[in-house]
């Protein structure tokens, strides 16, 4: 019993960890660069609208409520992910960050709903005729809760090294993550079926 739990906790966090599908990451460092650890409780906020938004449709899909094609996901995930970092170049270094909230938190549930489609077909083959299809995806979504607290730590802690020890300005440090971050993900659009 435990060690199901814990595979299905573990399969939640090798899933956000996943080297080979690094724009879970992408978003996350997109969405947390702008703050520092004082923002924590809103930081963790976002992150909770992202695995809501996730578990929300893969609880659709998984219970056939909806379908949508699969080259149609994996081209919305990259735009989301460069919608954030535009966002983050035009507002960065122009007061605190209260004002995005609202956009923010749409967008992290966006993503997180996006992101939940495009997983979906690989979750129903972990599922197979499990009667236990809710429990199992309440322990998955633990599992991503928990690898995006890491990665924003970590996220948090090099806004706080970058802009401690080598004194780079907070607005530099954002606008240099989020061009980085956007230079990675028009390639990823580029490359989507959706688009050939």
């Amino acid at each position: 019993m435990l060690e199901n739990i814990w595979f299905n906790i573990q399969y939640g966090i090798n899933h956000v960890l996943d080297i080979n599908a690094y724009d879970h990451v992408l978003f996350l460092i997109v969405l947390t660069v702008p703050y520092v650890f004082k923002d924590w409780k809103r930081v963790f906020l976002l992150v909770t609208m992202f695995t809501l938004g996730h578990t929300l449709s893969l609880i659709l899909a998984v219970y056939n409520i909806v379908y949508v094609k699969a080259s149609l996901v994996e081209f919305l995930i990259p735009i989301t992910i460069l919608i954030v970092a535009i966002f983050n170049v035009f507002t960065a270094g122009k007061g605190p960050q209260k004002g995005k909230v609202g956009v923010l938190f749409l967008s992290a549930l966006f993503f997180g709903l996006i992101h939940g489609l495009g997983f979906a077909r690989e979750f129903k083959m972990l599922l197979g005729d499990t009667d236990n299809k809710l429990i199992l995806l309440l322990e998955f979504a633990l599992g991503i809760e928990i690898a995006q607290i890491v990665i924003v730590f970590i996220v948090l802690f090099l806004g706080y090294l970058v802009q401690t020890l080598f004194r780079f300005s907070k607005r530099d440090w954002v606008l240099v993550i989020s061009a980085v971050v956007i230079g990675l993900v028009i390639p990823m659009i580029l490359k989507s079926d959706y688009l050939v």
